[in-house]
């Protein structure tokens, strides 16, 4: 009994060296196993990737198509290639790539779903966006669906068919990204659409959609307090306009002088410039400063209109409040001090062309004019409502 106790003590002991020669062996084997797949792998791929890593895409292009005709056809390389023909512009050489991969009778399944939505692609980058949709509307039900619908989506923003992209968006939604801030600047661009129509009762239907897609969207308060306006309800777009300070104070500048309006017609005038006033003293970075000037010019006269805009420029001195000081302080200086004054308010007025304007938050695209619809990372509502110093 105490021997059978040490043999099994001892066996362990004893196969050691046997199970350290087969993991040698085991290893010996693997690495021969790379080795000769290292060697068949054609030296142009390498010469290939390597122009890839210099961008020198037309010299990948050429050695990867000399690397497909030595393999006489390969699935991920000829993938790849069509990739690259459409980087490059080739589209016509992209899709006919790509085409005869898709007639190979090996391209099934997610294979032919990866190729058919690379096609969609090269129709897309060769403004054939009738067969891009196609393609994509037929991977919907498959592993590429998500992919689809993302490229679908650009598409009909492009398109500015915004019921396809409601329709779309709905299909991507899900609880990490519901896509909600979107929909609602669709059904404002619609709202927006049957307000140049005077279709008004579409357009507040719109309205409560985007409202219901997102409470916080300005726009669609914007678009609203516009629909009052225009209709004669003068106290519903100052609710409308005025329910901004709540969602997003900074789009206030955006709708100041219509705010006014709104109050001048109801005999209010005095009470909207106030209110202008007390927006820019709450806020120092809206840009209100000219409307208050404007307004008070008319209302109150020149001395009361200078006064109130020193006062509020004082408060916030930035490059366009030292354009409007020193046009406001101009009639008072003496007249040796005049013409340098003008020479620097003028190099100030060449300053502010250059250097204030929107800047979207997502890509830094610049522009004199506000988008809601970045025209250069096409992200919404990213530009910076007020403009900066960039």
């Amino acid at each position: 009994m105490e021997n059978m106790e040490i043999w099994w003590f001892l066996v362990p002991i004893i196969l050691l060296p046997v199970f350290f020669a087969m993991g040698w062996f085991a290893a010996r084997v693997d690495m021969k196993t790379v080795l000769k797949h290292a060697k068949t792998v054609p030296t142009g791929f390498y010469v290939s990737l390597d122009a890839l890593v210099d961008k020198n895409t037309g010299k990948a292009v050429h050695n990867l198509t000399e690397v497909i005709d030595q393999q006489q056809g390969s699935y991920d390389l000829s993938l790849t290639l069509g990739k690259l023909y459409r980087q490059r512009g080739e589209n016509d050489k992209a899709i006919s790539m790509h085409r005869a991969l898709l007639d190979s009778p090996d391209t099934v399944g997610e294979k032919r779903e990866r190729v058919l939505y690379e096609l969609g692609l090269n129709y897309q980058s060769a403004g054939l966006v009738d067969r891009a949709e196609q393609i994509f509307l037929e991977l919907q039900n498959g592993n590429m669906a998500k992919q689809a619908n993302e490229v679908l989506l650009n598409i009909y923003q492009q398109d500015r068919d915004w019921e396809k992209a409601i329709a779309t968006a709905q299909l991507l939604a899900h609880d990490e990204l519901t896509y909600q801030f979107e929909i609602a600047q669709f059904y404002c661009e619609m709202a927006q659409e049957s307000l140049f129509r005077s279709d008004w009762d579409i357009a507040r239907q719109h309205i409560q959609a985007a409202l219901s897609a997102n409470k916080k969207c300005t726009r669609a308060n914007m678009i609203l307090g516009d629909i009052e306006q225009k209709q004669g309800n003068f106290q519903a777009a100052i609710d409308a306009y005025s329910a901004i300070e709540k969602q997003n104070y900074a789009y206030l500048s955006m709708v100041g002088e219509r705010l006014y309006d709104a109050y001048d017609a109801l005999g209010k005038a005095e009470d909207g410039l106030n209110v202008l006033i007390g927006y820019e003293k709450t806020f120092p970075t809206l840009d209100l400063v000219n409307v208050i000037y404007d307004k008070s010019l008319m209302l109150l006269g020149e001395e009361k209109a200078n006064a109130t805009a020193i006062e509020l420029i004082r408060a916030k001195p930035d490059l366009n409040g030292m354009y409007r000081l020193l046009g406001l302080q101009m009639s008072d200086l003496n007249p040796q001090w005049k013409a340098d004054a003008d020479m620097m308010r003028g190099v100030i007025g060449r300053q502010l062309q250059k250097a204030v304007m929107h800047r979207c938050q997502n890509c830094h695209f610049k522009s004199k004019v506000y988008f809601w619809h970045c025209p250069a990372c096409n992200k919404w509502e990213t530009l910076t409502p007020n403009k900066i110093e960039v």
